[in-house]
């Protein structure tokens, strides 16, 4: 899932880009609260990480806009520990969760499955699909109970279509998805991860759409 990442703290940022990229987000980092305003608008994001304290524009007026401009972007806001206030302004200008700094990546992690999954009406972080499971906190994916090696691009690829199950996705939509601002994007990528999805799961896992886009498969 792309994560949009507002956050002017290098230490904190920094923190939150490497570690949920490692944990199979996608993620683009800004830090400064003008161009943070603009970006939900530049791109398909499953999710944003919002700090409140922000040069530029800060947090909250962000936050706000986004809400009355009838933006739907699940927005989890980061504040400073003990800050009631701040946690309940920010609820209350439309934020989906929030929490303290320090903070724990898994947990970020975690609440950001959650209010993906709750985008996507997904009740469960385990989502079945025939003979396959889904583990869409551990991102581990089984076939017949026996867990299927995926790298991180073509578990991404699987997650997404799973999360949208009825729908048709677009090359260009599952690249936005798959990819951040600073990742190189062969020309036949998808195809590739497509591809090699069918040869693990088998060639009905995905449905391909004729001029279309993809799909999850009927199994």
């Amino acid at each position: 899932m792309r994560i949009l990442l507002i956050e002017d703290d290098k230490l904190i940022g920094d923190g939150l880009n490497v570690g949920l990229s490692k944990l199979g987000f996608v993620v683009d980092w800004i830090q400064n609260g003008f161009e943070g305003k603009e970006a939900v608008t530049q791109t398909a994001y499953d999710a944003v990480i919002l700090d409140i304290g922000l040069p530029g524009q800060n947090g909250i007026s962000i936050l706000k806009e986004w809400r009355e401009d009838g933006r739907p972007e699940p927005v989890l806001i980061l504040t400073a520990q003990g800050d009631v206030n701040q946690r309940i302004l920010g609820l209350e200008s439309g934020a989906d969760d929030y929490m303290s700094k320090p903070f724990s990546l898994k947990e970020v992690a975690a609440r950001l499955n959650a209010l993906t999954r709750r985008r996507y009406d997904v009740l469960t972080p385990i989502i079945k699909h025939g003979d396959i499971t889904f583990n869409s906190q551990t991102k581990a994916v089984f076939l017949k109970n026996k867990q299927i090696v995926m790298s991180p691009k073509e578990t991404l690829l699987y997650e997404l279509l799973l999360m949208n199950k009825n729908k048709v996705l677009s090359k260009s939509v599952i690249e936005q998805k798959l990819y951040s601002w600073d990742d190189e994007i062969l020309s036949n990528a998808i195809e590739v991860h497509v591809h090699n999805i069918r040869a693990k799961l088998g060639r009905n896992a995905i449905k391909t759409i004729s001029k279309i886009g993809y799909q999850i498969g009927d199994l």
